[in-house]
């Protein structure tokens, strides 16, 4: 596989106070990354960093196999990037701007563009100073994906959209402009990640602690219910568990692991019925956090 970002052991300093603390992470050619991470946690900085647009203090930051800080030419004209406040020249019109940054890319591709304002029924020939939030959003998207590039880093894309923009936005993350086109996407908004990510990154405090496939993490962790023949102990724990409730003969658990060995453990060793429930990634999520802030 293509190895589209690299970070290795990455730090980053700001005021004397660590916001990448040692960042783990390798994003293969083709994948739609998610990148969660509560308020605080770094995922700005992060995609700041990978962006050039702040150094590493310490460690490896790479796209394409460049160092972010000093990428060539050749590797920027393969990026996009909407931030989550999109900023264009408010004097322009919204095709203008389109021009505009078109001309700086030898591959832009102004059939595709074009496209995106019929797609999005966004206006020409409205001034950018008068489009709205959402209209701002798209527009910035539009741009970024003019060029057609091979890694698209997104930082709250879609916060400002409605509901039905937002759906065809995420329609079109799902339908890359090429096969290996690369997306890292930060949201706070978990069930548009849930229709787009191939992968999930949890981002703790700076540092990634939990790196998977989505359909695998989903898999795997589970919420369990536990009926015990007897009243459980105070003390009662089982490896793996992220979070432990205990009442009487009763217990939740929600575990990282939750495979047949395991559940059938859980039955033999306190004579209890079990039952599982999966979990959507916000679910997910919230277990991790709620784990971490322990």
């Amino acid at each position: 596989m293509n190895t589209v970002i690299e970070m290795r052991d990455a730090t980053n300093l700001f005021r004397k106070h660590d916001v990448l603390k040692g960042v783990d992470l390798r994003i293969e050619a083709g994948s739609v990354v998610g990148l969660l991470g509560a308020n605080g946690a770094g995922k700005s900085t992060l995609i700041k960093c990978l962006l050039g647009l702040q150094r590493v203090d310490s460690g490896e930051c790479q796209l394409f196999g460049e160092d972010s800080w000093d990428l060539p030419a050749s590797a920027k004209a393969r990026l996009g990037y909407v931030p989550q406040q999109v900023s264009l020249h408010p004097w322009m019109k919204a095709w203008q701007v389109a021009e505009y940054i078109g001309a700086f890319y030898e591959t832009w591709d102004r059939e595709l563009v074009d496209s995106m304002f019929d797609r999005w029924k966004l206006r020409r020939e409205a001034s950018v100073g008068t489009l709205s939030g959402g209209e701002l959003q798209k527009l910035g998207f539009i741009v970024a994906i003019g060029h057609r590039p091979d890694l698209l880093i997104l930082d709250e894309p879609a916060a400002a959209m409605d509901p039905a923009a937002r759906r065809e936005f995420l329609r079109t993350i799902l339908d890359p402009v090429s096969e290996q086109q690369t997306v890292l996407f930060s949201t706070h908004i978990m069930s548009d990640l849930e229709q787009v990510a191939t992968h999930v990154a949890f981002l703790h405090e700076g540092r990634i602690i939990l790196w998977n496939r989505l359909d695998e993490l989903q898999d795997r962790m589970k919420r369990v219910r536990l009926t015990a023949s007897d009243d459980l102990p105070s003390s009662f724990s089982h490896p793996g568990a992220l979070r432990t409730q205990v009442s009487g003969r009763e217990a939740v658990l929600a575990l990282a692991d939750a495979d047949e060995p395991v559940l059938e453990e859980l039955r033999t060793r306190w004579r209890a019925d079990v039952s599982v429930e999966a979990l959507n990634l916000e679910d997910i999520f919230l277990e991790l956090h709620d784990a971490t802030a322990v």
